[in-house]
């Protein structure tokens, strides 16, 4: 039975460690540039063992996107529970959370473009969505936090009540996504200027704190 156990451990690390590279690659290279060959000889692992591990590229595509949704998650996980967050006006937390997204676009630039061509590939393979469930649960969703937040700003006094929360988080949520997407993929026709890439992300939400600032 150990033997056996030992064997699962090292099955899982090597699968993981599959996972870790393709994501590396694709960071490096982008998704389309990447074959299964370059995946095998760079974590070490026979081509024929990762189809029979995932079955397709596309498979351990998904899996790849959902390690570094993890990934950023960790990193984020634990700066809304600090005293210094909380401590703060309702307000104030709603702008911050809403900066991360700022964070995401300065920070992580070669994630946010594998976003925008993954979106592509889910498209052109036209990949179920019960394909999909492990990876949409491992996007970072701010909204819990966000919700909290308001709360908060509803009991101090600075956030006014808005008619549907989860609608004015998803709008903002989305345009912020989008935009960073479209910036990092950078000036495309004659008159495109994203010199000012931030300060078009920070209007948004300035726009969207102002909204909600009671008074």
């Amino acid at each position: 039975m150990k033997n056996v156990i030992n064997q699962d451990t090292a099955k899982n690390k090597r699968f993981e460690k599959a996972v870790e590279v393709c994501a590396q690659l694709y960071l490096k290279n982008g998704i389309d540039a990447v074959k299964m060959t370059d995946i095998a000889a760079e974590s070490g692992i026979g081509v024929a063992t990762l189809y029979r591990w995932f079955g397709t590229k596309n498979a351990v595509t998904i899996a790849a996107m959902t390690y570094m949704w993890n990934e950023l998650n960790k990193m984020f996980s634990g700066i809304f529970e600090s005293d210094i967050f909380l401590s703060q006006p309702g307000i104030k937390q709603l702008n911050d959370l809403m900066r991360m997204f700022i964070v995401l676009y300065q920070a992580h630039p070669g994630f946010m473009r594998l976003l925008s061509e993954f979106d592509l590939l889910l498209i052109s393979e036209n990949i179920p969505k019960k394909e999909l469930k492990e990876y949409e649960r491992s996007i970072i969703n701010f909204f819990p936090i966000f919700e909290k937040s308001y709360m908060i700003g509803i009991a101090d006094g600075t956030v006014r009540e808005i008619p549907d929360l989860k609608l004015f988080y998803l709008s903002f949520a989305h345009s912020l996504m989008e935009l960073s997407k479209k910036l990092i993929q950078g000036e495309l026709l004659p008159n495109d200027d994203f010199s000012h890439a931030e300060d078009e992300l920070g209007m948004i939400i300035e726009t969207a704190v102002s909204y909600l600032r009671k008074g």
